[in-house]
C-alpha cells in the first residue's frame, strides 16, 4: 500500500473511528484501525467486538492495498503533524508501515489485516431515513437517565419503539435507572412502522451522538432485533443491541398526580443550585416546601450545615412536603427547552412528572426521597 493524504482531512476522518478503540484491549488486533486504501480513496475502520465504525475519506493512492496499525498512536502522530502538510503511508515486506509527515518520519509495527474482525450485521429488515437534529434531540434528552448499574444490563442504553396506530405513531426514546425516567418522542418517520423494540447501548449512544453532533443531513437507519446501522454520510456506525426486556415504563408514569406547580425553569435550577452547594456527594437530598405560591427549598448536611432559599411559583393546591436528589433535578432542568416548568405532584411518597408548561415532546419522572 502507498497512498498520500491531506491532514487536516485524514485527523477528521480518523476522530470518529479511534474513539471506538479501548485503551486496554487483551486482543492485539483491537488496539488497530484497519486502514484499506484504492482508486476512489481511503477506508478507515476500528471496532471494539460490539460496535464498529467506518469511515471513508479522499486520498491518493498510488499502490492498493490494507494494513492496520495503533489506532491511537496513529491519531496522535496525525494530529501532531505539521498544518496544511501531506501525510505519506505505505507498506513494506518488514511488518512495519512508513509513515512521512513534513521532515517527521514513523516507522509503525502492523498486525495482519487479515486478522482484523468484521462486526457482520446480517439481514437488517427495517430501513427507514430521519433527520439528523431529530435523532440527536430524541438522545440528548433522554441519555442522562440510562443506569450504569451492571446488574440490570437492559437498562444501560435508550429503548426505541414506536408507540401508537395509524398516523399519530410515534417514535418513542426512553432511559431510566430507576430513580428517574426520560421519554421523548418525535413522529415516527416512513418505514419505522414495523421496527422491534430495541434498546442501543449506553457507549454506542454516546457515538452517536458525536457522529450527529455536526451532521444536518438525513441519517439512514437500519435495524434487526439484534443489530443497528447507521449512516451519515461517509460515516457507517454499526452496532449490537442490548439483548434483554425493557420494563414496562408506562406503569410508574403517574397519571394521578393532582398537585400542580408552575416555576420559571432558571430560578427553580438557580435555587436548587445553590443549596445543594453545601450538601454531601453522599446525602444529595433537598427538600421541597410548598405552599399558596411560594417554594421553600432546604438542604441539611450534618457535617456542614444548612441552607434554605425560597422562589415564587404557581401552586394552589395543599401544602406539601417532598425530596428530591438535587443532581436528579438540576439534569432534568437541564433538559427543558421552554421557559416554564410543570410539576405534577402527588405526595411526598410518589413519583413526580415534570413536564415542559406547554407540554411538549419530552416528560421526565422521578422518585422522591426521603429527607
Amino acid at each position: 500500500m502507498r497512498v498520500a493524504i491531506e491532514r487536516a482531512a485524514f485527523l477528521k476522518a480518523l476522530a470518529p473511528v479511534h474513539r471506538v478503540v479501548e485503551r486496554r484491549n487483551t486482543i492485539p488486533i483491537l488496539s488497530n484501525v484497519l486502514l484499506r486504501a484504492g482508486e476512489d480513496g481511503m477506508v478507515l475502520k476500528a471496532t471494539d467486538l460490539d460496535l464498529e465504525v467506518s469511515n471513508k475519506v479522499p486520498a491518493m493512492a498510488e499502490q492498493a492495498g490494507s494494513a492496520t496499525v495503533p489506532a491511537h498512536m496513529l491519531y496522535d502522530i496525525v494530529r501532531k503533524a505539521p498544518e496544511g502538510s501531506e501525510i505519506e503511508l505505505a507498506t513494506g515486506d518488514g511488518g512495519t508501515m512508513k509513515l512521512k509527515a513534513g521532515r517527521a518520519r514513523f516507522d509503525l509495527q502492523m498486525l495482519p489485516d487479515a486478522d482484523f474482525p468484521d462486526l457482520d450485521p446480517g439481514t437488517l429488515p427495517v430501513s427507514f431515513t430521519l433527520a439528523a437534529g431529530e435523532l440527536r434531540r430524541l438522545i440528548e434528552r433522554t441519555q442522562f437517565a440510562i443506569s450504569t448499574e451492571e446488574t440490570r444490563y437492559y437498562l444501560n442504553g435508550i429503548f426505541f419503539h414506536v408507540a401508537g396506530e395509524g398516523p399519530g405513531q410515534m417514535l418513542r426514546a426512553v432511559a431510566t435507572d430507576g430513580h428517574r425516567l426520560a421519554k421523548a418522542e418525535i413522529a415516527a418517520p416512513s418505514g419505522s412502522a414495523e421496527m422491534p423494540g430495541i434498546i442501543v447501548p449506553r457507549k454506542t449512544i454516546g457515538e452517536m451522538q458525536r457522529l450527529l453532533e455536526d451532521s444536518d443531513t438525513d441519517v439512514a437507519v437500519e435495524l434487526s432485533d439484534t443489530k443497528i446501522r447507521l449512516t451519515a454520510g461517509p460515516i457507517v456506525l454499526t452496532s449490537k443491541l442490548i439483548d434483554g426486556t425493557f420494563p414496562d415504563y408506562e406503569r410508574v408514569i403517574p397519571s394521578g398526580n393532582d398537585k400542580e406547580m408552575t416555576v420559571t425553569k432558571d430560578i427553580f435550577k438557580n435555587a436548587v443550585d445553590r443549596v445543594s452547594t453545601i450538601s454531601s456527594d453522599r446525602g444529595r437530598a433537598v427538600k421541597l416546601s410548598l405552599s399558596d405560591g411560594k417554594l421553600v427549598l432546604t438542604v441539611n448536611n450534618p457535617d456542614s450545615g444548612s441552607a434554605t432559599d425560597e422562589i415564587d411559583v404557581e401552586y394552589a393546591g395543599e401544602p406539601l412536603e417532598i425530596g428530591f436528589n438535587s443532581r436528579y433535578l438540576l439534569d432534568i432542568a437541564d433538559q427543558l427547552t421552554t421557559e416554564e416548568a410543570r410539576f405534577e405532584l402527588a405526595d411526598p411518597g410518589s413519583p413526580t412528572l415534570i413536564r415542559e408548561k406547554n407540554g411538549g415532546e419530552a416528560l421526565y419522572v422521578l422518585m422522591p426521597m426521603r429527607v
